[in-house]
């Protein structure tokens, strides 16, 4: 089959990947001018298989409030004059019962799980250099209230055979051993050693490079004006004039993929949440992270590459337009700061913003819409490069009328009907 992609971000190319092994021809159209160059840019990069978690939870509305209004908040709400945003803003609310977040935590878990094989697979066939380490995750806790808040996650981990360990703080050292300069700082930690880490960036130009080595057109500085239809089936994508026919067709495009999406009547429920990284030179490797630190208080990842430290974090609902305003850059600093004081020279540090699509119930949208050629690999919020090889395994397979590996039928857009 002829198969079309609309978007080259990460999740987009590791879907043209597999409809490439199962032997299709495939066109990927991104309106960038190269691969991975919006959310995937520089995201936190961590592949957190373990932390796994929807942000709709119990206890959330109340923490969300108190967020708001604290100095360095993990959380940014400013109305960007839709109706949209609040309606998400609610769906997401009515996500945040026990019941709910049980429900979307396994399904959240299951995607991960699966794209951690995945990625075993992966780089076992190919040995692809994306300054990738296999050396877990420590999630630290400042209070004593945020180590009891974990035992719900760790029932779900538990559940799915996910490895973890408990700790106290000083335990923390034989992981990251430079944070003995913030031992008075964490109250408990837990290590998820299958977590990985690695630059997303780095990983989707070339696992580009290996699409096209097998055949895969990409279009660059495509912007998709216009999907045509007839009935229940798409006849044709036009992107900067160009008609783009195929058999089948699989959107993509993270936060827009509501709006390109809105032109054939699918109302997905998707909005874009900003986030924001530093990466920051290391000066001093033994003084830097070994591999990824969330520090669960200022919801922030410090990650290690091999010369650089990523910080990233924060979740802004402001609309589609991107800013650098120096407050969200002083957060990072501060968190990168407190944790690593000597690992890296933070004033020589760049700053990006990105946005995240996010659906209401934290699951990506996988699987077929009601056009008969049309499915959906999109709404992976922070989790993108996470899930991106196990979701694009998925859809490949739907795409090719194949049984998927793991279960799937609550993965679609019919769970919000």
């Amino acid at each position: 089959m002829n198969v079309v992609v609309l978007g080259a971000g990460v999740t987009g190319i590791a879907t043209a990947w597999y409809l490439l092994e199962k032997g299709h021809q495939v066109t990927v159209i991104d309106r960038a001018e190269a691969a991975a160059m919006e959310t995937s840019f520089a995201n936190a990069g961590q592949l957190s298989y373990g932390y796994t978690t929807p942000w709709a939870a119990p206890g959330i509305p109340a923490k969300a409030a108190k967020w708001l209004f604290r100095p360095h908040s993990p959380l940014i709400l400013k109305p960007d004059g839709s109706r949209f945003q609040w309606q998400w803003l609610m769906s997401m609310l009515q996500n945040c019962t026990t019941e709910r977040y049980q429900t979307n935590k396994e399904r959240m878990v299951r995607i991960s799980e699966y794209s951690r094989e995945m990625f075993r697979r992966f780089e076992a066939e190919t040995g692809l250099d994306f300054e990738g380490r296999h050396k877990g995750t420590l999630q630290i806790f400042r209070t004593q209230k945020e180590v009891a808040a974990a035992a719900k996650d760790i029932e779900v981990l538990a559940e799915y055979g996910v490895p973890y360990q408990r700790l106290q703080p000083e335990e923390c050292l034989q992981f990251e051993p430079a944070l003995r300069h913030a031992l008075g700082k964490i109250a408990g930690a837990l290590h998820l050693p299958n977590d990985s880490t690695g630059d997303c960036h780095l990983f989707t130009q070339r696992l580009q490079a290996l699409c096209e080595a097998k055949g895969a057109v990409f279009k660059f500085e495509h912007n998709i004006e216009r999907i045509e239809y007839q009935g229940r089936n798409i006849t044709a994508v036009i992107a900067n004039g160009q008609h783009f026919e195929a058999d089948r067709f699989v959107c993509c495009l993270g936060s827009f993929s509501r709006t390109v999406m809105a032109q054939l009547g699918l109302d997905l429920p998707i909005y874009p949440v900003k986030g924001y990284s530093l990466t920051v030179p290391i000066t001093n490797g033994d003084e830097a992270p070994v591999s990824t630190i969330l520090d669960e208080t200022h919801k922030v990842a410090i990650t290690r590459f091999n010369d650089r430290i990523r910080v990233g974090g924060m979740a802004e609902l402001s609309g589609y337009e991107i800013k650098l305003p120096q407050e969200r850059r002083e957060t990072l600093a501060l968190v990168v700061q407190d944790l690593y004081p000597q690992g890296g020279d933070v004033a020589k540090a760049t700053f990006w913003s990105g946005l995240r699509p996010m659906t209401p119930d934290s699951t990506p949208i996988i699987g077929a819409t009601r056009y008969e050629n049309l499915f959906l690999n999109t709404g992976h919020g922070t989790l993108g490069w996470t899930m991106s090889l196990g979701s694009g395994r998925i859809t490949a397979d739907l795409v090719s009328d194949i049984v998927p590996e793991i279960r799937t039928e609550d993965l679609g857009m019919a769970r919000y009907a």
